[in-house]
């Protein structure tokens, strides 16, 4: 049982980096998964009061930086709310419309399409909002893989 224990709680960890990258997969709920997994299969003496509220505080910063580094991508790059949107859908639809670089091309023509049909902004201005879509995107994931790397070193300290 033992190994069924940590195979769940690797496959868990796996699957929040991999949702770094496909926002439809919740990281962070597979990170905390895996550490109730850990808790039910072996014991949740070590994961005490301590490890929990600094996980919540990681969970917070890392919702904090996921938002703040999309918004940033955008307003940077000259975008309105209507490319931060439309980045929002295209991430979300592109990986299904475009399996594998439905990744990047779907935040990066999502912002477009919002920019020149919402905001009738003009197609050099709304590419460039599509670029700062890309790289609110690339700069989040980065961030989002440092908090998740940091949350399961401070678990293997615990354990």
């Amino acid at each position: 049982m033992e190994i069924v224990g940590w195979i769940l709680i690797i496959a868990c960890f796996i699957i929040a980096f991999i949702g770094t990258f496909y926002p439809i997969i919740p990281s962070v709920v597979f990170m905390i998964l895996g550490y109730i997994i850990y808790g039910l299969f072996f014991s949740f003496a070590e994961l005490n009061w301590l490890f929990w509220i600094i996980q919540l505080l990681f969970v917070v910063l890392l919702f904090s930086a996921d938002m703040a580094a999309n918004a940033f991508g955008v307003k940077k790059f000259g975008g309105t709310k209507a490319g931060m949107w439309g980045s929002s859908i295209g991430l979300i639809l592109g990986p299904f419309v475009i399996p594998v670089a439905g990744i990047l091309i779907g935040p990066f023509l999502g912002a477009i399409i919002a920019e020149l049909v919402i905001t009738r902004k003009g197609l050099k201005q709304a590419i460039k909002s599509g670029i700062g879509s890309l790289v609110g995107f690339l700069t989040s994931s980065v961030a989002k893989i440092i908090i998740l790397t940091v949350m399961l070193v401070l678990f293997i300290i615990f354990v």
